[in-house]
């Protein structure tokens, strides 16, 4: 396993550095490679220790590709995912292992995918479900053993032992979530990427789904990467959030800077979308962004958002910008 020794004053578990995920389009009578969907286009960000980084921006923008990429379910097609295994001074490229080397780090990293319904297998019982990781991964473990991690598993994810005979089909979509979130948990992961885990649920249940998150993190001392485009949501998750933009990041701060003080026009115009129950605020101005979003086939020569952007300049189609720290922490991918 290729792995890269490294001394670091930061405390990041995740330094993920100039990531690019494309996907090839075939066509014609030979199916040749005629195009690329450039779902994940250079991007660069970190994940501290203990903290939760939310990723939002709109459908389509890479935020599941880059989770699905970090647990390495699709292939980086360049850049680096540096993960901190414990030591912390040994630094393992995540994008440079394949799927069999990537196993044993499987019980650090864990995912919670979006759809409660078809993420589990609907042919398991739960305790089936949240059992196999554990064959998997903890195999010092008697199948007693196993059975009493299971009850415990499932008691603080706010669901009964007794349940654990039961079948997907008969649980709600809350429920099931929970379930997901027992399964992410039975390895004792580092790190976990939430793939918009409460997006498919109802408002009441995503506040139990979102405070039982929170009280396993402050339990546990988990890392979240939390994958959404609500951003009420991520607002009350999170302490760092990063923005995307058609496969590229456009803002990175802490989540009271985003959200109150945004700096980059495609932040300012989802913050200005967001509802307000304050009703001194309503009269806000709302900001509407002109065109459609452009396709991934066909992404806009240097800044990918200049096509819709109320500041653009002749220099934004000239090269890509990068990250420029504005503020402390706060870092943003344009120069005006």
């Amino acid at each position: 396993m290729p792995q890269v020794k490294e001394r670091t004053k930061t405390d990041n578990i995740v330094d993920v550095r100039d990531l690019k995920v494309y996907f090839p389009v075939f066509g014609g009578v030979f199916l040749k490679k005629v195009a690329e969907v450039k779902a994940v286009d250079g991007v660069t960000f970190s994940v501290k220790r203990g903290e939760t980084l939310g990723l939002v921006g709109e459908s389509g923008c890479g935020k599941t590709t880059i989770g699905k990429a970090l647990i390495n379910l699709v292939r980086p097609t360049g850049g680096k995912i540096l993960f901190k295994k414990e030591p912390l001074e040994t630094t393992i490229d995540l994008a440079r292992i394949n799927k069999e080397q990537m196993r044993p780090l499987r019980a650090d990293i864990q995912m919670i995918f979006q759809d409660p319904y078809s993420s589990l297998n609907p042919r398991m019982s739960v305790q089936e479900i949240i059992e196999e990781p554990l064959k998997i991964h903890r195999k010092d473990l008697s199948a007693e053993k196993r059975e009493e991690t299971i009850r415990w598993l499932l008691k603080k994810v706010g669901l009964t032992p007794e349940q654990a005979s039961r079948y997907p089909h008969e649980f709600s979509g809350g429920q099931r979530q929970r379930i997901g979130v027992a399964r992410a948990l039975s390895t004792k992961p580092k790190f976990i990427i939430a793939d918009e885990p409460v997006s498919a649920l109802d408002v009441s249940i995503q506040a139990q789904v979102i405070n039982l998150l929170q009280d396993l993190q402050d339990e546990f001392k988990l890392t979240y990467l939390f994958i959404a485009h609500d951003l009420s949501v991520v607002e009350h998750i999170s302490g760092r959030i990063a923005v995307m933009y058609l496969g590229n990041m456009v803002e990175i701060g802490s989540s009271y800077e985003v959200n109150t003080n945004p700096i980059h026009p495609y932040t300012q115009a989802l913050i200005s979308a967001v509802p307000k129950p304050d009703p001194s605020k309503r009269g806000r101005k709302r900001i509407i962004l002109k065109g459609d979003v452009p396709s991934p086939l066909h992404k806009p020569s240097g800044c990918a958002f200049r096509t819709r952007c109320p500041i653009a300049k002749k220099e934004c189609a000239e090269r890509k910008p990068e990250l420029i720290e504005k503020k402390p922490g706060h870092f943003v991918a344009c120069p005006f």
